[in-house]
């Protein structure tokens, strides 16, 4: 048993680590969602900030653009020229991806000052990068609304997946420990 340990060391602190910061920040997100009540559909702040830079974005643009809360759910509706385009639920505000985007950069951590630039920027690229997806997703829906599910469903998330899967595979071959290690080699 010791001997698989050794052999798997590298891959069970990644998984260990990994793990433990997925738990933790899932943990303090679902803590921080619990604070609203979605029997009275109160939608939280960072899903509204998303909303309304979306709306910001449309606006700086000229787009006809309008947010109003959903009456019937915690989300936030976004007209565009006066048709319902989007409903902004939690799991579009992409905290989700940024939580799964930190576990994986701190699973494969390198110096401490390096790992939390890297962190802050991806994060803040994921942000801009979303709330620009749920811009384009309005604008694409109203003009090819039988191209929902492919522009909603496999598009986009593909889109800020790939992105995600590209800043991983950046941060493990310029930034981690382990591309110090083989760059020595």
């Amino acid at each position: 048993m010791k001997k698989y340990f050794i052999i798997y060391k590298p891959f069970l602190l990644f998984l260990g680590k990994f793990l433990l910061t997925y738990l933790l920040l899932t943990f303090v997100y679902q803590s921080y969602l619990g604070q609203f009540d979605v029997k009275k559909n109160e939608t939280d702040s960072f899903t509204k900030l998303v909303a309304q830079q979306t709306e910001d974005v449309l606006l700086f643009f000229n787009c006809d653009v309008k947010t109003l809360p959903n009456s019937k759910e915690p989300a936030v509706n976004i007209y565009y020229n006066q048709k319902p385009m989007a409903r902004i639920i939690e799991g579009c505000n992409a905290l989700s991806v940024i939580i799964l985007f930190i576990s994986f950069i701190i699973a494969f951590s390198g110096k401490i000052k390096p790992t939390i630039l890297y962190i802050i920027a991806g994060s803040i690229l994921i942000h801009i990068l979303n709330v620009s997806r749920i811009a384009l997703l309005c604008i694409l829906m109203y003009y090819y609304p039988k191209q929902q599910h492919l522009l909603h469903g496999v598009l986009f998330p593909l889109f800020i997946y790939g992105v995600v899967f590209v800043l991983w595979i950046i941060w493990v071959n310029k930034f981690s420990k382990y591309a110090k290690k083989t760059s020595q080699s």
